[in-house]
């Protein structure tokens, strides 16, 4: 009885394994005729890159510029979503010392050079004179003294700039959380032996007792009548808010309150990505736009930089730097204000970017010569990242400045012009009892 039972299992098993036989066949082939879709095999390009379901087929508002509009489902295909604005091509970016950017310069000089844009620049060197107004000499003229974008380090000077840029020019600039720039300043511009502070860490030294060293932290420039200080509010003064204004209150809200006007968006290095999210929105720009190299740039390594404060050194250092802390608190609120207006649809495009970003960069930093496809989403039309796009993004502002400096000359047909004296080099000159200068030539004489 047992053996005649152990047949008919082996006879039933028999039967059944031509059927799963069948069965992976059928499977193995559907999966073949997937891979095979998903896979590009023309030469020099990779597949097509999905994130995730980024596509919703669900209608969304657009806040942009305060206009509703909807953007449908493209999943798969080349063409850009739908939108009601139209991108922003004339900008100021005011860019603030140890705040990032050269990061952020690297996005506006990319966009500039690949829509071919009228910039102010630099008739020399990759700044403007940081204490007032360029002089005609400073910077290259357009026949009609007319500009698109200006992308430089350059103190905020509201008058000046409205008489070189039209009306609607967007206004940007970026900062730094006041205690880690107060670390970058230190170490950068040599404040440690302007102070004379000689310990291994200067800024918990400083953080004891900021009005200690009130009168040797004030650096004076001669050769332009200017008072400045690397410790004090030195946001502020790059957005162009005084020295001699550290005390008043009242003057320092007043003059914040204009700034938040003129702005149209104001980054913030803590939160770059969603600043960046926001930018695009703001100026119509598309993903790739805004991508940069997560390799950071012009990274310095130091003693101190690690070093966390105490909470009775950061409550001294927010009453010394009362108005930068004012200005970053007022524009950390302004931009979650901003974010919270785009809606929830704001976190998933936030998502998308940075997935976007950490593949665009890992393909870049392979070097490869194969190109990628990043597949169009509802923020974005499917975009080529090839040799040109990396080594866009990996290069250093001075190159991209070079390259558009050489078409702007090529245009006017005007000579170049003296370098500007970095501040460092001052610092550095009234250390050791020498007085400062504008132009490098004057250094030489």
């Amino acid at each position: 009885m047992d053996e005649n039972k152990l047949l008919q299992q082996k006879v039933s098993s028999s039967k059944r394994a031509p059927l799963m036989l069948l069965f992976f066949f059928a499977f193995g082939t559907i999966n073949m005729i997937y891979f095979a879709q998903k896979i590009d095999t023309r030469p020099q390009e990779k597949r097509l890159f999905n994130i995730g379901e980024w596509n919703s087929t669900e209608t969304t508002q657009d806040n942009r510029k305060g206009t509703a509009g909807t953007q449908e489902n493209r999943k798969g295909t080349e063409k850009a979503p739908k939108d009601t604005c139209s991108p922003q091509r004339k900008f100021v970016f005011i860019k603030t010392h140890k705040t990032g950017g050269c990061t952020i310069v690297n996005i506006f000089q990319r966009y500039a050079i690949k829509h071919k844009l009228s910039a102010l620049l630099p008739a020399a060197g990759t700044f403007f004179p940081w204490h007032y107004p360029p002089a005609e000499e400073d910077y290259i003229h357009t026949p009609d003294e007319q500009y698109d974008v200006l992308m430089n380090h350059m103190r905020y000077n509201k008058t000046w700039l409205r008489t070189k840029f039209p009306a609607d020019t967007a206004y940007i600039s970026v900062l730094r959380e006041p205690s880690s720039h107060l670390k970058s300043a230190m170490n950068y511009y040599n404040l440690p032996k302007l102070m004379k502070i000689k310990s291994k860490n200067p800024v918990q030294t400083f953080l004891q007792d900021p009005w200690k060293y009130k009168d040797l932290s004030e650096a004076y420039f001669d050769f332009c009548n200017v008072t400045w200080d690397g410790t004090r509010n030195f946001l502020s003064f790059d957005l162009g808010y005084p020295t001699e204004g550290a005390e008043d209150k009242e003057r320092a809200r007043r003059y914040i309150s204009e700034l938040e006007a003129d702005f149209t968006l104001v980054l913030l290095l803590e939160h770059l990505d969603e600043s960046l999210v926001l930018l695009r929105r703001l100026m119509c720009w598309e993903v790739r736009d805004v991508l940069y190299d997560m390799t950071p740039k012009n990274n310095r390594n130091y003693s101190y930089k690690k070093y966390v404060p105490t909470a009775e050194e950061l409550a001294n250092l927010r009453l010394w730097k009362a108005v930068d802390y004012l200005l970053y608190d007022t524009f950390n609120a302004s931009l979650w204000r901003k974010i919270a207006a785009q809606g929830p649809d704001f976190y998933d495009e936030l998502h998308y970017f940075k997935e976007v970003k950490q593949l665009v960069s890992t393909h870049c930093k392979m070097r490869g010569k194969e190109n990628l496809k990043v597949a169009a989403s509802k923020w974005s039309p499917q975009f080529q990242v090839d040799q040109k796009l990396c080594r866009g993004m990996k290069a250093m502002v001075p190159k991209l400045l070079a390259t558009m400096r050489k078409s702007m000359w090529a245009a006017t047909k005007q000579q170049k012009g003296r370098k500007i004296v970095r501040i460092q080099t001052n610092i550095l000159r009234i250390i050791h009892g020498r007085p400062t200068h504008k132009y490098r030539t004057h250094r030489k004489k």
